[in-house]
Parts: structure tokens; sequence; C-alpha cells
């Protein structure tokens, strides 16, 4: 039997049968489990050919509950089962909803909402947690569906009779739904087809994976989070090279358990939001240091919005003794609507960062300065890199394309870009010339990407363009009391309506409970320093408890919530 690579245009169920048929017992999907906090993992592992087997089980029970293109909701806890049922969706042609469970905690309402729009013909659990999801169906007023716990579902091995199988899907068949994280608006479906999510996993491949023969992608993501299910399932499927998966719990109640499995496998792949590199620099001691060999890492991607340059700075320098190679960390930028990779840094570039002119860029333009990168009168912007098998333009308010180093909306155009939003047809996905319009404002500098942040979360303060995030960096860098990446900044009417003033709600950290003087002495650091780096008078600093400040699904501050709390006096009294 022949090894080689399956055809260009197969779909991710046809690439599965193809490693499931040459590599049966090759490792593919591994889960590791930590039981209590002093667990090294429990690691359980699938083949090719199991995985592909479960996957089939899955479709085979879909075909009894569902047609082709009715909806299946995953709402199971992360492991084996939630990517064998993703892809069991895909081989019965029946449209799979990634979600999560009612046992994550903070997101009962948007679950409740993204089950009532895709409504689902069924809801795949697990044995452990179906009884909680249909007891939340019923407790929340949603249609009665059946429940289907996938790891109690026969498995059997499937002779390779390709006159057996199913017809498959069309590639422009919505494969599933990503719903949005809501950090601007209220959750919305993006229709991926089975065209699109193979499309980026290859351009993920192609940009982030020297050697697919010796790779392994390591994930703690969620697998209902686009970042997540493309790294973690797609890519690996596409690439015929094995997957680590571990729970977003298991990390944050211990980081280094993720550094501890990065090094575990030679040429490994991950992705972390901003805050989780912070994270582990907290949280790793002196003596889990002396173990770890991250030497083996070879792309630590960096998703978030923005990309802090302290960060990466912090990380490199915490865990350099490891062995880290500088250029393995990658700071990349992407989006529900266009699957998720758009552009990415490579995987032999150290990040690079230009500081900008800060009152050019309040104006659009980046004109880049030499000297010290923290400097009042500059803002640093890190490169995300350049499009990676797609087309990137930067469009002024006109819808006119801008040169280099001009700010304005990022635009693509490519096979990864999604159909659309489910049932919502009326919003506006893509311009009349064909280009998806991301909502997101950025430069090409060089060739390549600099995010400045989001259209809708700007602050236009007496005429000039402020980004929320840098003002959450100065605040957070100046006030000792405030968790980092736990506050958002937004504009609101000012009482004489005569424009904007600018807020900030801060949570303060765990093991503090500040007084009203330290309050006070922390709204007046604040304004100093928000007046100093940006030219603006901060309206209010508002110390919150930690938890207070509203946050999507993947961790993002959500600025467009925190706002509307705030209208309405949430956070107390105006």
């Amino acid at each position: 039997m022949t090894d080689a690579p399956p055809a260009a245009d197969a779909s991710l169920t046809e690439h599965l049968r193809h490693w499931a048929r040459h590599r049966p017992q090759q490792r593919a999907f591994s889960h590791v489990q930590f039981p209590d906090l002093a667990s090294a993992g429990l690691h359980r592992t699938l083949g090719w050919r199991a995985l592909d087997t479960r996957a089939r089980a899955v479709a085979d029970r879909l075909r009894t509950l569902a047609a082709p293109g009715d909806r299946a909701a995953l709402v199971m806890p992360q492991g084996l089962d939630y990517a064998a049922a993703f892809l069991g969706c895909l081989y019965a042609r029946v449209i799979a909803v990634p979600l999560f469970g009612p046992q994550l905690p903070g997101h009962e309402g948007r679950l409740t909402a993204v089950l009532a729009d895709c409504e689902p013909a069924c809801l795949l659990a697990d044995a452990a947690t179906a009884p909680s999801v249909a007891a939340f169906v019923q407790d929340h007023g949603l249609p009665v569906v059946p429940v289907v716990p996938v790891d109690e579902l026969p498995f059997r091995q499937v002779a390779f009779d390709e006159t057996a199988l199913p017809a498959s899907a069309d590639p422009d068949d919505i494969a599933y739904l990503q719903y949005t994280s809501g950090s601007t608006r209220a959750p919305a479906g993006v229709m991926i087809s089975h065209a699109n999510i193979v499309a980026n996993a290859r351009q993920a491949i192609d940009a982030l994976i020297a050697d697919p023969a010796t790779t392994t992608t390591v994930g703690w993501l969620p697998l209902f989070h686009d970042m997540g299910l493309v790294l973690s399932v797609a890519a690996p499927v596409v690439g015929g090279f094995p997957s680590v998966l571990m729970d977003p719990v298991a990390f944050l109640e211990s980081p280094v358990r993720w550094l501890r499995l990065l090094g575990s496998y030679q040429g490994t792949v991950s992705a972390a939001p901003n805050f989780a590199y912070d994270y582990c620099v907290a949280r790793t001691d002196a003596a889990a240091l002396d173990e770890l060999r991250l030497d083996r890492v070879r792309v630590l991607i960096n998703g978030s919005e923005p990309v802090r340059p302290g960060t990466i700075d912090r990380f490199h320098t915490a865990f350099a003794a490891t062995g880290l190679d500088p250029a393995a960390h990658c700071p990349a930028y992407g989006l529900a609507e266009a699957t998720v990779f758009v552009t990415a840094d490579g995987h032999a570039t150290v990040p690079t960062t230009v500081r900008c002119d800060a009152d050019a860029l309040a104006e659009g333009r980046v004109e880049p300065q030499a000297g010290d990168l923290s400097h009042a009168d500059t803002t640093p912007l890190v490169s995300c890199g350049a499009p990676v098998g797609q087309e990137l333009e930067i469009v002024g308010p006109g819808g006119e394309v801008l040169p280099p180093d001009r700010v304005g909306e990022i635009r693509l155009r490519g096979p990864n870009i999604g159909r659309g939003y489910w049932k919502h047809a009326d919003q506006p996905f893509c311009d009349p010339e064909g280009r998806l319009r991301t909502g997101d404002l950025g430069a090409l500098h060089e060739g390549r990407l600099l995010v400045t942040g989001r259209l809708k979360d700007v602050i236009i303060v007496d005429g000039r363009n402020h980004y929320p995030q840098d003002i959450e960096e100065t605040v957070q860098s100046a006030v000792a009391l405030v968790r980092r990446d736990r506050l958002a900044a937004f504009g609101v009417p000012r009482p004489d309506g005569t424009g904007e003033e600018l807020v900030v709600i801060a949570e303060h950290r765990r093991d503090a409970e500040p007084t009203a003087d330290e309050a006070h002495d922390a709204d007046r650091t604040a304004r100093a320093a928000v007046s100093a780096r940006h030219g603006l008078r901060l309206g209010t600093l508002r110390l919150v408890p930690p938890g207070s400040v509203p946050r999507t699904s993947s961790g993002k501050v959500a600025r467009a919530a925190s706002r509307a709390r705030h209208l309405d006096g949430g956070f107390g009294p105006r």
C-alpha cells in the first residue's frame, strides 16, 4: 500500500479514511487527563483506524436521528469523543455545532441562545454529562431533542469497502457552524463549508509546519473555539500527524502541565491567547523550570488581539533556560469568518515589533520610530506576518484600497472565507468586491500585517482615534491593584452631549480589597498615566471585584457588554 497523501480536493473525512487505511495503528489523537493536582497525566490514545471507527459509529447513529443539513450540537467535555463526534457529523453530512456543556460556568445564557438559534435535531454528549444536558434543555424552555451519549455507542471495526460508504458531502455544503465569541455582538453562527475547513487547515500547515512527519500538535484551547478546532482536529487530520488534547481547566489549574506536554514530543506546535503566556510566567516556579525541555517546541502561536510585545519578552526571558527558540513564538491573526487562520509570522522568524508614532497612528498612519519601545510618544505593534494562501487588503471608509502604512479595515478574499451567518442573510459578510469585512483595523507594513484594533471598539475623543487595548495596557502597567487583562476601556457620551469620555472598568487583584484611599490613589495614578501616554482625560476608573468584567467563551474581554453594563448601572451608580 502506498502512503501518498490524499488528493488535494479531498474532504476532511476522506483524509481521515486515507490515514485509517494506510496508517491504521499509528498514533492519531491522544487525550491527557489530570485526576488530581499531583497527577503527571493519564494518556488515552486512538490510532487512525480507531478514530475513524468511532467517527463512523457516531455517523451511523446520527443517520437515524437527522437528515443531511440538520444540525447536531456538541455539548460534551473536551476529549477524544468530542473529536470523533465532530468527524462523525461530517461523515453523516449533518451540520456540526461545536459548543460546550452546561457545566461551563458563566455561559448559560450564551448556550441557551445558540441552541435556540441553531435548532439542533439532537445533542451529542457523553454518559457523565447527558443527564445535566437533558435537564438544562428542560429548565431553559428549549425544544426537547434526543441526547446521545457518544461514549456508549457500539464501536465496530469497519472494512474498507468504498462502495458501502455514503456519498461524500459537496465541498460547498455546510460542515459546521462556528459561533462567534460575541465580543462585540450577540453570538452568530458562521457557516463553514467542507471546502473551507480543508483549505484553512492546509493554509495553517503551509504557514506553520515545516515537516508534518515530525510534528505533533498539543492543545488545551477549547474545541468549540475556532483556533482549537482547526489546529487540534482539522490540521492533524489533513496533515496526518498526531494531536494531543488536554482540558482548558487542567491548564488553568496548573499551566506547567501544558509546558511539560510541549516538551514531551518532537516538533510540537501549539497555540494560546496572550494572557496564557503571562499566566505561565506567573505560575511556573524554578523547580518546574529545571525539568522542562522546550527546545523541542517548533511553533507557539499567539493569536490574541492584540499580541503584546511585553508578553513575548517576558515569556522568552522566563523560559530561555529550557532551550526555547525565540523564533518559536509566532504572532498570528485570524477570525471565525475566515475559518480561523489569516496571517502568521512563520516558524523560523523571531517576532518583530514596530514602534509607531502615536500621534500619526491616531490619524491613521504608521510611522516607524527608532529607539526605546517604552517611549511615551510611541505605540508598539507586533507584526502578525503575511497572508497565508489568501488575499488581504486594507480598505478605507470609501471602499478604496489603501497603500502600505495606512490604517483601514482588514478585508480578505480566499477559499477559507465562510459562507455567511446562519439565519442572518441580512447581515453584511462580504463587500461588493467579494472581500470579507472583518471589522478589524490594521495596516500593511513591509508586507506584514499590523493589527491596531476592532472598528467597533475604537474610542473617538476630540476627533482622534484611540485603541482600547493600548489604554488598558497603560492602566494595568501603572496601577498595581489591577489584574492583568481583566479590564475594559470604552467611550460613553459626555453628560453635556459634546462627545465621548473615557471609562475604564478594571478588576482588582484577588489578593486585594481596596480601601477608599487606595481606590482614590489608583484613580489618580491611572489618570496621570493615560494623560501622559495618550493625551486623554480619563473620565472614570472603576475598580470591581474579580470576575466582574464580562468575557466571551474564548476568554476575550467583552467591551461592548462591559459598556452596556456600565450604562445600565451594573457596576454601581455612574
